[in-house]
């Protein structure tokens, strides 16, 4: 895929990936117009039968279908550190990573949600080079979270189908990490656990948009 139909389809999968607020509607016709510059093919008809499947129901039900979707199903999560290291303290070396990354890439940190958060890596990765390689990085939580939601049933599966295609295939290492994952799980830590992130890091989050410098 090209690198202009690639930032594309990362920028439509990050709006239909975040919670439906105030600005929804808005948002679904910004990514019908954008779906209008991607050649025929698998992408565009996802995101274009997705944003009209979200489309479709009223501000209240979409809020309610991400709800029920993303914080009430076992196993799906937007938040792609967790399926490496779960709630430990690798966890909170992975999300330092991340707001290095970030940061190097020219975009601010300010309260708000984790830098792990896929709708905002996607966004990352629609505006800036390194978000693609970030999400290549994370690819084995990216097939594992569409493999939860394929098994629900859900259609946000085929967002998650056009960010994969969208992105290198998976190593050997992604694979063996993703079958170690569904055997065993995110990894844990029962004894001595303290908060999965470090200060400067729990209650941060990312704004996309330029730091002034």
């Amino acid at each position: 895929m090209r690198r202009s139909a690639a930032r594309t389809v990362f920028g439509c999968a990050s709006v239909l990936l975040s919670y439906p607020d105030e600005h929804h509607t808005d948002d679904l016709t910004a990514v019908r117009g954008a779906l209008e510059k991607l050649p025929e093919g698998r992408a565009r008809s996802e995101l274009a039968t997705t944003a009209e499947w979200l489309g479709g129901m009223s501000p209240m039900e979409a809020a309610a279908t991400y709800v029920d979707t993303f914080d009430l199903r076992r196993g799906v999560c937007l938040h792609l550190t967790y399926y490496r290291h779960g709630d430990t303290r690798e966890r909170g070396m992975a999300l330092t990573a991340l707001i290095d990354a970030f940061r190097e890439a020219g975009f601010a940190v300010v309260p708000g949600e984790l830098p792990d958060y896929l709708p905002a890596l996607l966004e990352l990765a629609a505006t800036h080079p390194a978000g693609a390689t970030v999400l290549a990085e994370h690819r084995m939580a990216l097939d594992a979270l569409h493999s939860a939601l394929a098994k629900a049933g859900s259609r946000y599966a085929g967002v998650l189908d056009t960010v994969r295609d969208a992105l290198p295939g998976p190593t050997r290492k992604d694979r063996q990490a993703l079958r170690r994952y569904r055997a065993e799980g995110p990894p844990s830590e029962k004894v001595g656990l303290e908060p999965f992130a470090p200060p400067e890091i729990l209650g941060q989050g990312i704004t996309i948009g330029e730091t002034r410098r």
